[in-house]
C-alpha cells in the first residue's frame, strides 16, 4: 500500500519479527488453551495480512525482495543440516519406506484433490497447493521456499496456511488414537513382534542433542548459510526456465537443498543452533508472507481450498495404510510416518510421545528426512496440479 504509515524498512522488520515474537512468548508464559486449536503461525501470518491491507505497514517494501533472496535460502541450508539418512535408515529400516509412500500420497493426492475443486479457486490457486505440497511432505520451512520458488502470491499462500491448519485439526487426534487401534492394525499388516522390539532398542541408542550453541557457532551458520545462497543464486541463472514451475525461483531453492544435503554429511552438522536459528527464520519468513497478501476478494475461495485439502489427506492415509501393509510396519511406524509428512518436525514427536516415548528421536530423524524430500516432491506436485488445471 503506497500510503502505509510505515514504510521504512527497519520498521517493517520490527513489526514483523516483533509479531512472530508476541505469540511466542504468549504461547510459553501463558496456558491459553486458544494454542491447542490455532498455533502461533496462524496469528503469525494473518496478523502483518491485516497491517499491510489496512495500511499500517507497506505491502510492497524493498524489504520482502531482500528477504525472499537472503533468509529463504539462509533458513533452508541450517534445517538441512540435521538430515541424518544413515540414522534413520538405521533405526527405521523398512519404515521410511513407510513415510516415502506417504509422500507419494501427498504428491498423487494434489493434483486429485485440486482437480475436485479448482472450478471454484482463482486459475492460479495450484500455487498454493504447491505451497501446501511443501508443508506436508517437510514442514513450515518447505512450505515458505516453494511458495517464493512458485511466485505464490501472498493471498493463495493463506489458503494453504489455513488449509494446512484445518486438516491438521482432525489428522493429528486420528494419529493419536490411532494407538489404541494397534491390535486390529498389526493384525491386518502382519507386523512381527521383534520388530517392535527392534525399534524400540534402537531409538534408546539415539543421540540427536548438540550442545549449546555458542556466539562463534552463529557465525560459523551465517558464513555457511550466506555462501550457499550466494553460490546456488549464481548458478541459477544459468540454467534455462521451463515455466510454470521450472524457473529461476525454482532452480535456486533446488540447489540450495542440495547443498544442504550435502554438507549434511560433512562435520557442518554437528554445528550447534542451526535448528533454532532456522526456526526463526521460518517465522519472520511466514510474517513477510502475510505481510505481502491481498486478501480482499479471496475469502470465498477458502471452503473449496480446504475441501479439496480433506480428499487430499484422505489419499494420502490410504497410501500409509497401503505401505503399512506392504512392509509389515506396526502402527507406531505408521503414525510417526504420516506425521513426519503432515505435520513435520512440531508434531512427528507429539505423535511419537503418545504412542512411545523412546520413540520421539525416530520422530525427529522421520520429520528431518521430509526436510530432505520436501521441496523435490512439493515442486511436483505443483507441477501435477499445473497440469490439470
Amino acid at each position: 500500500m503506497e500510503n502505509a504509515l510505515i514504510t521504512n524498512s527497519t520498521g517493517i522488520l520490527f513489526i514483523l519479527a516483533g509479531n512472530a515474537a508476541l505469540w511466542f512468548f504468549l504461547q510459553k508464559k501463558t496456558d491459553w488453551k486458544l494454542f491447542n486449536y490455532i498455533p502461533p503461525l496462524i496469528f503469525i501470518y494473518v496478523l502483518p495480512a491485516c497491517f499491510s491491507n489496512s495500511g499500517l505497514i507497506s505491502s510492497d517494501s524493498p524489504v520482502y525482495g531482500w528477504m525472499g533472496d537472503v533468509l529463504l535460502p539462509l533458513f533452508l541450508v541450517l534445517l538441512l543440516l540435521d538430515v541424518d539418512l544413515r540414522s534413520t535408515v538405521k533405526v527405521m529400516g523398512k519404515g521410511v519406506f513407510v513415510m516415502l509412500i506417504g509422500t507419494a500420497g501427498v504428491v498423487i493426492g494434489a493434483p486429485i484433490g485440486y482437480l475436485l475443486v479448482k472450478g471454484w479457486l482463482d486459475p492460479q490457486a495450484w500455487k498454493g497447493f504447491g505451497a501446501l505440497a511443501g508443508s506436508w511432505i517437510g514442514g513450515t520451512g518447505n512450505m515458505a521456499a516453494v511458495a517464493e520458488g512458485l511466485g505464490t502470491s501472498g493471498a493463495h499462500f493463506g489458503l494453504a496456511v489455513i488449509a494446512d491448519n484445518a486438516v491438521y485439526l482432525i489428522w493429528l487426534p486420528i494419529l493419536l488414537q490411532s494407538k489404541n487401534m494397534a491390535g486390529w492394525f498389526h493384525k491386518f499388516t502382519g507386523v512381527k513382534k521383534e520388530r517392535l522390539a527392534q525399534l524400540k532398542s534402537a531409538a534408546k541408542e539415539l543421540v540427536v542433542e548438540k550442545g549449546k550453541p555458542q556466539m562463534r557457532h552463529l557465525l560459523y551458520l551465517l558464513a555457511i548459510g550466506f555462501g550457499v545462497a550466494w553460490l546456488a543464486g549464481l548458478l541459477a541463472q544459468n540454467i534455462p526456465e521451463l515455466p510454470p514451475v521450472l524457473t529461476k525461483g525454482t532452480y535456486k531453492i533446488l540447489l540450495v537443498t542440495s547443498f544442504g544435503l550435502m554438507l549434511s554429511f560433512s562435520p557442518a552438522k554437528r554445528i550447534p543452533g542451526s535448528h533454532e536459528l532456522a526456526m526463526a527464520l521460518v517465522y519472520l519468513f511466514v510474517a513477510r508472507m502475510g505481510a505481502k497478501a491481498a486478501v480482499s476478494g479471496l475469502a470465498g475461495q477458502a471452503i473449496p481450498f480446504v475441501a479439496g485439502a480433506y480428499v487430499w489427506i484422505f489419499i494420502h492415509g490410504i497410501f500409509i495404510l497401503i505401505a503399512a501393509r506392504l512392509f509389515r510396519m506396526d502402527i507406531h511406524t505408521a503414525a510417526i510416518s504420516s506425521a513426519a509428512n503432515i505435520g513435520g518436525a512440531a508434531s512427528a514427536p507429539v505423535v511419537a510421545a503418545y504412542h512411545d516415548e523412546r520413540l520421539v528421536p525416530v520422530s525427529i530423524l522421520m520429520a528431518l528426512i521430509g526436510y530432505a524430500v520436501g521441496n523435490y516432491a512439493a515442486f511436483l506436485a505443483a507441477y501435477l496440479c499445473s497440469v490439470v488445471g
